[in-house]
């Protein structure tokens, strides 16, 4: 019996440790959840110290006193005390992760509470560092527990790739979902890449279809494929039509899941019918009509439905001017279209105006943010950069491209240098100020680059204005140009003592800073008609332009007037 007894215990006892070795915590909790209290207090007391440790973490606080009740006086209390030690400065109770928690962000009264509770994100950060390096998972797991799950999101992107597993192997089964959606798409494909299926497919199924569809599209093929499989057919079939549409358009940012009602019921009918409901879709602050072919007719607003007599009809409070979106219509004009309308919904219909769907503002903003986010790391040649501890690998490989392209454009500038270097032997002067030429043409053409990119984002830049901007940012070149132009070629007269080279360099700024305007207008609006994304090229073909006008411009001006 006693020999049984032990083979028994062998296969979890080493799937255990193997998992505890392995940094697989969702595994090894898993292994500990099928177990019963008193096989694993016996399994606790075959491990050694440090095991011992690492797998109490892993036992979920619920069944913690189920366990205790099996094991020894002098375990309890080492093992009561690791508990007890818990997280120093706790999160307050009333941001609790389940109660405190608005399903679409943080709210206000969220954020207030954050700062004056003064866990700020360094702190519990910090906490969470200190856990990993002692080994108190459960402390993790108690931290998490009090955090919304962006909180909880932000921290897991702020910790290495070794730290993160660790830390979201505590992270509890029933808010892995929530916690996906809140993760950067690079960061999130990572971690889901290494649960084990049945843990994503469990978090999978707590998503939004919107949201599943996001985590499909980063999976790998197979991976994804695995998760629809595992939907019953309603579910499969709306997440396949939604799979279907580019997912920077209307139909992949839209959410299926909507109230639609028949213009000819009464206010009381649709009220009757919301009550019938578990819930309501998130942002619902409006309800849209159909027709019997679910064509769109129109809207009624929530709050006409909330105030209105119950014998009023539909159609007497319906609006049918609230435009839908195309399900082809791109991302970037539905934001703006939320941005300038302060939309929370918006209907999206197909090419023959039958209802698909709905796109809510925590999706726009969503949006918004890639967008912003990609301007801003694309003017580095990072774009796809948005896990700071992705792998060194990757990382370099993606810089190796950008600092390739960077060479190629300095050897040009360094030919245009070569042109003149029997001018740059006789007057050393040159090589001294020819930095500060292409600087400030550099400057210059980016202030205005950087305002064109934003005027082209934000639609406030077309064909019809795009005249008038360049007319005003060559003034602003001529301007700017003659001031600093006398400012240079005074210092340079005062510097060398000899007044060619200062009207030279003061020539050849002008010059630069008129170029740099008109270059900073037109490269954006080029790259605009090529399909190319400005922000991401365009400061390079800038600063090529800015280089090689002003070099040239200096120096072929110094060749003709001193040589």
């Amino acid at each position: 019996m006693t020999h049984a007894k032990n083979d028994h215990l062998t296969i979890p006892i080493d799937a255990l440790r193997d998992a505890l070795r392995r940094n697989k915590h969702k595994r090894a909790r898993r292994i500990l959840r099928t177990m019963h209290p008193a096989k694993v207090a016996s399994l606790l007391e075959t491990l050694d110290a440090d095991q011992r440790i690492a797998a109490w973490h892993q036992i979920d606080k619920r069944f913690e006193h189920k366990v205790l009740a099996h094991l020894s006086p002098a375990l309890q209390a080492q093992l009561t005390h690791e508990t007890e030690a818990g997280v120093q400065g706790e999160v307050p109770d009333g941001l609790s992760g389940e109660q405190g928690e608005a399903p679409d962000g943080l709210s206000s009264e969220q954020t207030a509470a954050d700062d004056d509770s003064g866990d700020s994100p360094e702190t519990q950060l910090k906490l969470v560092l200190e856990a990993l390096e002692n080994g108190k998972l459960k402390h993790i797991a108690q931290l998490f527990n009090k955090l919304h799950p962006a909180r909880i999101a932000g921290l897991l992107e702020s910790l290495p790739a070794s730290e993160r597993a660790a830390a979201w192997g505590m992270l509890d089964h029933e808010r892995t979902g929530k916690v996906l959606r809140y993760l950067h798409e690079g960061v999130r494909r990572r971690l889901a890449e290494e649960m084990e299926l049945d843990d994503l497919v469990d978090a999978a199924r707590g998503l939004e279809p919107d949201d599943l569809v996001d985590l499909i599209q980063e999976l790998p093929p197979k991976l994804g494929r695995e998760i629809l499989f595992t939907l019953n057919r309603r579910e499969r079939e709306r997440v396949e039509s939604l799979l279907s549409y580019d997912e920077d358009s209307a139909g992949g940012l839209m959410n299926p899941d909507h109230i639609a009602v028949r213009a000819d019921i009464k206010v009381g009918t649709l009220l009757r019918y919301l009550r019938l409901l578990e819930d309501l879709p998130p942002n619902t602050d409006k309800f849209f009509i159909v027709d019997r072919d679910n064509r769109y007719q129109g809207i009624v607003r929530a709050r006409r439905v909330l105030t209105t007599r119950p014998e009023t009809t539909i159609t007497e409070l319906m609006e049918t001017d609230f435009e839908p979106v195309q399900a082809e219509q791109p991302s970037e004009e539905i934001a703006r279209r939320f941005e300038d309308h302060d939309l929370i919904s918006v209907p999206v219909v197909d090419g023959e105006g039958h209802l698909l769907g709905r796109i809510t503002v925590d999706d726009v903003v969503d949006v918004i943010r890639e967008q912003a986010e990609r301007s801003i790391m694309g003017m580095a040649g990072l774009h796809e950069e948005t896990d700071m501890f992705a792998p060194v690998w990757a990382s370099s490989r993606r810089r190796a491209v950008w600092l390739g392209i960077n060479l190629l454009t300095a050897f040009l500038a360094a030919g245009v240098i070569g042109l003149f270097e029997a001018t740059l032997e006789q007057v050393v002067a040159l090589a001294v100020l020819m930095p500060i030429v292409a600087s400030m043409g550099g400057i210059a053409g980016s202030q205005t680059l950087t305002l064109v990119i934003r005027g082209l984002a934000t639609g406030q830049l077309g064909s019809g204005n795009t005249r008038i901007l360049l007319l005003k940012e060559i003034g602003i070149g001529l301007l700017n140009g003659l001031l600093w132009a006398l400012v240079v070629a005074a210092l340079a007269v005062l510097w060398f003592g000899n007044w060619t080279i200062g009207t030279i360099i003061a020539a050849a700024i002008l010059l630069n800073l008129l170029c740099a305007a008109l270059a900073g207008v037109m490269i954006p609006m080029i790259m605009r008609k090529l399909r190319i994304d400005p922000a991401l090229a365009g400061s390079v073909v800038l600063t090529t332009v800015t280089d090689v006008v002003g070099f040239f411009a200096f120096l072929g001006l110094a060749t003709l007037i001193l040589l």
